[in-house]
């Protein structure tokens, strides 16, 4: 026969153990900072974990690498799209430099020359990695970067690309501006996907970049010959 005591140890055995009770995380207090010098910093570090993570990303989240509450990352961002169309940008639109418009309509120099060094200096500022897998999340996500950065950027820059080659090689250029884009992007995607190669996809090629892409410049000049015709 079982005694008291035995029944009372098989019912503390089958008991469930009792949950420790959570400790409550401390947050240290957040160092005050100017308005816009705390709009750089949430800014840089959301740069670094949209890219990391993903535009799903949650905030909450955000907020504590950042180090600071979700509360205050509100007060300087109202919501999370108000933040991501900063990160557009700053992080996207903001590294393009209007000097390269100008320097490829500068006819003082060769249009291969002009090309050569805008798509090393592209490569080397724009087509990081980081900047990589932020513009390939945002174009699998319902936010407007990758449209916005080669509707209003990207496609200007392909008509002048082709305006320029076709110019010097004597050339007519398309009447459809959908066709001129289409032809620049031979080059402009073959620029993007090797960064693509190099940086995403962990391509071990031993070519140095900018030697691939003064080939890939030289490509698509002896190639417009076959595509457009003279003037």
């Amino acid at each position: 026969m079982e005694t008291k005591s035995d029944v009372l140890a098989i019912r503390r055995r089958g008991k469930t153990a009792v949950p420790k009770k959570k400790t409550k995380k401390t947050r240290h207090p957040t160092a005050r900072m100017p308005q816009a010098e705390r709009r750089a910093q949430i800014l840089s570090k959301a740069y670094e974990f949209f890219s990391e993570h993903g535009l799903t990303a949650q905030t909450r989240a955000l907020a504590d690498a950042c180090g600071v509450s979700q509360r205050l990352l509100y007060s300087v961002f109202p919501n999370k799209a108000a933040l991501l169309t900063a990160v557009y940008e700053t992080e996207i639109a903001g590294p393009i430099k209007g000097v390269w418009f100008v320097l490829l309509k500068d006819r003082s120099k060769s249009v291969e020359q002009r090309m050569t060094e805008l798509y090393h200096e592209y490569y080397d500022c724009i087509l990081t990695r980081r900047w990589l897998r932020l513009f390939l999340y945002a174009s699998l996500s319902d936010v407007a970067m990758a449209p916005a950065y080669i509707g209003k950027i990207v496609a200007h820059l392909l008509e002048m690309i082709v305006d320029e080659a076709a110019l010097e090689a004597g050339l007519r250029t398309p009447d459809d501006p959908a066709l001129k884009r289409e032809i620049g992007w031979t080059l402009h995607g073959a620029v993007s996907h090797l960064a693509i190669r190099r940086h995403i996809y962990h391509d071990t090629n031993p070519l140095d970049a900018k030697s691939v892409i003064t080939m890939h410049v030289k490509f698509f000049l002896a190639g417009l010959r076959t595509i457009l015709p003279a003037t």
